[in-house]
């Protein structure tokens, strides 16, 4: 381990009050002085590979074969969770090259399936979608061919979700009552852009621009392109929850953009992307101080952790202006700074709903994919030399 000290605080008798070193080996550079980070070496690589291992020996489940809800003795399943254990694994794996990532994405993808009732298909039409989006990130990242078959399995049945009622949309599940969701229908657009780019499909892209047309009509705020939680129709009556504002629905809303930009370059679709970002990064419904709101444990503790991921695609966009860039680079650098110095426990390397501050008690898988999500998202503007 190094510590860096500036010669200049030792001069000046500034002495070390309060000092932590993460015990994980592959960290470094982790000290406080004062209370305060000073002359900081955020190392943002080993300290994601550090959550990386942290989060698979922690929540790996005696089987191997899922990851469990919480530390503290919650063996709960959670479908979408474990496509987002997916996820970081392909962020890992595209980071570091690292072949140990593929035994360890080949066991999950049959877990869930097995856990799942031995089948990849689900009730609800968001979770077979981020896991989807994670196989196409896993296939296009290692070639293996399972991954791809899964997406397109599941992407075969996602489509199902598309009905008259409302005027279109993604359905939220299957059964009743209708609802039709922000969750449901940014990240089916992402992954039928995807799907495009994957195989030249014209359907697909067809497919991506209609889904999104549609969310961009009827969940998002036209004055401020804030993105709305649902949309329910009973009988003849239709309503739009415009209450809940949720990190993750900013973020997939913004991924459906960027993603139609790349494929068409229209930059309609990168104006949309821009302002919802740079009503995230002025709104207090999202954030507090510049900092991610908590939404804490549960479902909520994966949300901010998405809104990072979509935010971070963004900013590594080529064709964003550099005003644009530097104002969101520094939003997701002043979120991943605050985390790495007062959010992230050492030496366990857990992460909890609130960004600010340490966890204590029970912490869900969720909220320490959240974090690790940040941590992984620097480290790629770090290696872009963005950050």
């Amino acid at each position: 381990m190094k510590i860096k000290l500036l010669p200049s605080l030792l001069l000046a008798g500034i002495g070390v009050t309060a000092l932590s070193i993460s015990s994980c080996s592959k960290e470094e550079g982790y000290a406080l002085y004062d209370g305060k980070v000073k002359n900081m070496e955020y190392t943002w690589a080993a300290t994601a590979d550090s959550m990386q291992e942290a989060t698979y020996n922690t929540f790996k489940s005696a089987d191997g074969k899922y990851f469990l809800q919480n530390n503290a003795g919650n063996t709960g399943f959670n479908y979408w969770w474990e496509a987002h254990v997916m996820d970081v694994f392909a962020d890992g794996y595209i980071r570091t090259a690292n072949a140990a990532y593929k035994p360890k994405m080949t066991a999950l993808l049959n877990g869930i399936k097995e856990k799942n009732g031995n089948t990849f298909l689900n009730e609800y039409y968001d979770d077979m979608e981020w896991l989807a989006l994670a196989c196409l990130r896993v296939y296009n990242a290692t070639g293996d061919n399972a991954f791809k078959t899964t997406a397109e399995l599941l992407w075969t049945d996602i489509k199902t979700a598309w009905t008259d009622a409302a005027g279109g949309g993604m359905l939220w599940k299957k059964t009743p009552p209708i609802s039709k969701n922000a969750c449901s229908n940014g990240p089916a657009s992402i992954l039928a852009s995807r799907m495009y780019q994957l195989s030249n499909n014209p359907d697909d892209l067809a497919w991506a621009k209609k889904i999104y047309a549609w969310e961009k009509a009827n969940l998002v705020d036209p004055s401020s392109g804030i993105v709305w939680d649902n949309l329910s129709v009973e009988g003849s009556v239709i309503k739009v929850n415009k209450d809940w504002k949720f990190t993750y629905n900013q973020g997939t809303y913004i991924g459906a953009a960027l993603e139609l930009y790349k494929v068409t370059k229209d930059r309609s679709y990168l104006t949309d992307a821009m302002r919802t970002t740079n009503t995230c990064m002025n709104s207090a419904d999202i954030n507090k101080d510049g900092m991610l709101k908590s939404e804490n444990q549960g479902d909520g503790g994966l949300f901010k952790g998405i809104l990072v991921r979509y935010m971070t695609l963004l900013a590594l966009e080529p064709d964003l202006n550099e005003t644009d860039r530097g104002n969101l680079v520094r939003f997701l650098k002043f979120n991943a700074e605050t985390f790495y110095t007062k959010g992230l426990a050492r030496p366990s390397m857990l992460a909890g709903p609130d960004w600010t501050t340490k966890p204590s008690g029970s912490i869900d898988l969720s909220t320490q994919i959240s974090g690790l999500m940040l941590m992984e998202a620097a480290a790629a503007l770090k290696k872009a030399e963005r950050l």
